[in-house]
């Protein structure tokens, strides 16, 4: 880790953004030009004395995930949030699955407002949903990072994993196989190989699917969900891929005019406000 290179590549890179660029108000006149350090803090939800300790070159090593917020505050391209985990002491490719959304997909999925959107990695953890899908599902920002995998919680936690979600296919059975042709393209995983270590060890279901090996590439699928508030949901789920980065985008949606386009639209506006 270069601790000077890092805090100049910070700095220069706030200095080049203003406010309107990244969708800030311009509150009063600036010294200096560009962001101020609060600002690209609380773009990356990281505290203003973290952000400025790195600056100055008098911080800890930051985490991948940290990195990562600061490159998508920063409005990094590809080259420059590879040189950034450089400067900062990770590995600009890692052995696994991208947790890296591209902005364009985050701009896509809070442009959805009728439409419950998901960001999967290889291996099913959620990278980042908009406000239906939380309202729909669960709110994934109260879960520990560890738990936000699809196929973790459907196999170890049946009871909320499942969201008393039903349709055509059989869901265990495609992630046993997706999950499979995942280990196969990240050998070197230690996250993707604990996965699965953790299912076999705890779950009888995925332990019987895991030796069949079918794997699944069906985008287009029925589900049925059960809402404790609003009862069956009959949603069309449709499946995008984003090859770059090895993830996919979940939509959710319902025909305009019947009973589940209606609940949606009451869901994205109480969002995760309960009933009474």
């Amino acid at each position: 880790m270069d601790k000077h290179e890092l805090g100049r590549f910070l700095r220069l890179h706030r200095e080049r953004l203003t406010p309107a660029t990244v969708g800030l108000p311009a509150a009063g006149p600036r010294r200096t030009p560009g962001l101020r350090r609060e600002e690209v803090a609380q773009l990356a939800h990281i505290s203003t004395q973290y952000y400025t300790r790195l600056e100055q070159a008098r911080g800890p090593q930051p985490s991948r995930h940290v990195l990562a917020a600061l490159g998508r505050a920063l409005r990094l391209n590809d080259a420059e949030r590879d040189l950034l985990y450089t400067l900062g002491g990770q590995q600009a490719e890692p052995p696994g699955p991208s947790p890296d959304v591209p902005d364009r997909i985050l701009d896509l999925i809070e442009r959805l407002p009728h439409t419950a959107a998901l960001v999967l990695d290889a291996k099913y953890d959620i990278l980042a949903w908009n406000p239906l899908a939380a309202a729909l599902l669960e709110d994934f920002s109260a879960q520990p990072r560890r738990e936000r995998n699809m196929i973790r919680r459907y196999f170890l936690d049946p009871v909320r994993g499942h969201y008393g979600m039903t349709g055509d296919g059989d869901f265990g059975q495609f992630a046993a196989g997706h999950l499979r042709a995942a280990a196969a393209r990240y050998p070197d995983d230690p996250a993707t190989q604990g996965l699965i270590r953790d299912l076999l060890r705890h779950s009888p279901e995925f332990a019987a699917l895991w030796p069949s090996g079918e794997v699944s590439d069906r985008r287009h699928l029925l589900k049925t969900i059960d809402h404790p508030q609003l009862g069956r949901i009959e949603l069309t789920c449709d499946i995008l891929v984003i090859p770059e980065r090895d993830q996919h985008v979940v939509l959710l949606t319902a025909e305009p005019g019947t009973p589940a386009h209606d609940a949606l639209q009451l869901l994205s506006v109480i969002g995760l406000q309960q009933f009474t």
